[in-house]
């Protein structure tokens, strides 16, 4: 089997093209959640704490010297990236509960199919047999 044949079975199975789909599914729903959290929750929580944006904290290392820049540590993009991990994680175990609730529905067990004619019969037969040995 030559290199080229191997590897693309392998690329067509149907595992690495659902990760594939997975993944670029999850960068743009990531994208969203992202966008949801910079642009919708996180003014009104700037708002709530005195209308300061968590970019913008910082500690200073090293002020600048001359051409050399300052060495900064951004700690308020660390807090933002924190506050979008957890939406995302919320809004990927939200999205999961509600595809488990939907997998469960469908394999609910269906009512048993009544019994077919021939079924009803021979269990009145059965009945029958049963009654008549039984009288002494």
């Amino acid at each position: 089997m030559s290199f080229f044949k191997e590897f693309r079975e392998f690329a067509m199975r149907g595992n690495v093209v659902d990760l594939a789909v997975g993944v670029i599914i999850g960068a743009a729903f990531g994208k969203i959640v992202s966008s949801l959290v910079a642009d919708i929750i996180m003014p009104p929580l700037g708002l709530l704490i005195g209308g300061v944006d968590f970019k913008q904290f910082a500690w200073t290392l090293r002020p600048a010297l001359g051409d050399t820049p300052a060495v900064v540590m951004h700690y308020g993009v660390f807090i933002q990236n924190i506050f979008d991990f957890i939406i995302v994680a919320f809004a990927i175990f939200l999205a999961i509960k509600l595809m488990n609730k939907l997998h469960r529905k469908k394999e609910e067990p269906k009512a048993a199919p009544a019994p077919s004619k021939e079924q009803v019969l021979l269990s009145e037969i059965r009945d029958l047999l049963k009654e008549q040995n039984n009288r002494p």
